[in-house]
């Protein structure tokens, strides 16, 4: 499968931001892209260092508008595309919200963000709802998507539940970068962990991941911080974590990834992870937290 990624930076203007990306999809497609995966909340500037109610004037309802403009350019170029969409479900109640569109315009299906975080410049809880459609694949003409957002790549538990209904790649639209009050150290030790934790899935899973991030900096209108340089290192890895393709820190860049589907079969047999699972051990995963004391 031939796979397009598109990191880069966002305005403050939703149709330039689309315009861009559109742009981005159609040079993919022609050179050859089937999937083109978008980053997290790619139509807007990344609201969420602030809580201010003026900012749910980005949220749109699905099917609407956004899904209307992006449903075309499928279309147009051929391709089955992920976005990463402000939902607006009912008045009061949004989602940050992943929508697949098959290469005819029609919606395969939505992934609603289930892990929503709430750390300083990261204020997401103001905004979203926890998704309420679980972890489930997507299926397209391409194959199952495992489809997650953001926050949700840091869980394992996301990745196996979608690799056990058959999966045939990750995929996380991101939008994540440097806190400017962290040493450099710091930093790198966060972006090499977010890369680290994603590569893990597909090596216990033993299928292909996609991560998109944002890219730029994106300034903190509330002045708290000094603002969120999105880390960029978008990248794609193959079913034994192998990276076959990363971007730059902080350059906006496409890339078109060969990614061999038929590995799967063949790294899974090599690494039977799933035939050797304890599952009759692991009810205990469902608790919060588990306390031996009294044992």
């Amino acid at each position: 499968m031939k796979v397009g990624i598109i990191q880069q930076s966002c305005t403050e203007s939703v149709a330039e931001n689309r315009k861009k990306l559109a742009a981005s999809i159609a040079k993919l497609a022609k050179d050859g892209a089937q999937l083109v995966v978008l980053q997290e909340l790619h139509d807007s500037p990344y609201f969420c260092q602030t809580e201010d109610t003026a900012n749910f004037r980005y949220a749109l309802p699905i099917p609407g508008e956004a899904t209307e403009f992006y449903a075309k350019v499928a279309k147009d170029n051929r391709v089955v595309l992920v976005t990463s969409l402000f939902e607006r479900r009912a008045p009061g109640l949004y989602h940050n919200t992943a929508v697949v569109f098959e290469n005819d315009g029609n919606i395969a299906g939505m992934h609603r963000k289930m892990h929503i975080p709430d750390d300083p410049a990261y204020y997401e809880k103001f905004y979203f709802t926890p998704g309420d459609l679980g972890f489930h694949p997507i299926q397209t003409s391409l194959g199952k998507l495992g489809l997650q957002v953001c926050w949700d790549q840091w869980y394992p538990e996301g990745a196996r539940l979608m690799a056990l209904q058959g999966a045939d790649l990750l995929i996380y639209p991101t939008a994540i970068g440097y806190e400017s009050s962290d040493t450099t150290a710091e930093q790198q030790r966060q972006r090499e962990a977010w890369i680290t934790i994603q590569r893990s899935h597909a090596i216990a899973n033993g299928i292909p991941v996609i991560s998109v991030n944002r890219v730029g900096h994106e300034q903190d209108l509330s002045g708290v911080t000094g603002g969120i340089q999105f880390w960029g290192s978008s990248f794609v890895a193959g079913q034994q974590g192998e990276l076959l393709y990363q971007a730059s820190e902080t350059e906006e860049e496409t890339a078109i990834v060969d990614v061999d589907l038929g590995r799967t079969e063949t790294v899974r047999q090599w690494w039977p992870f799933l035939r050797d699972r304890r599952i009759e051990e692991f009810a205990p995963l469902a608790q919060r937290f588990i306390d031996n004391s009294s044992l």
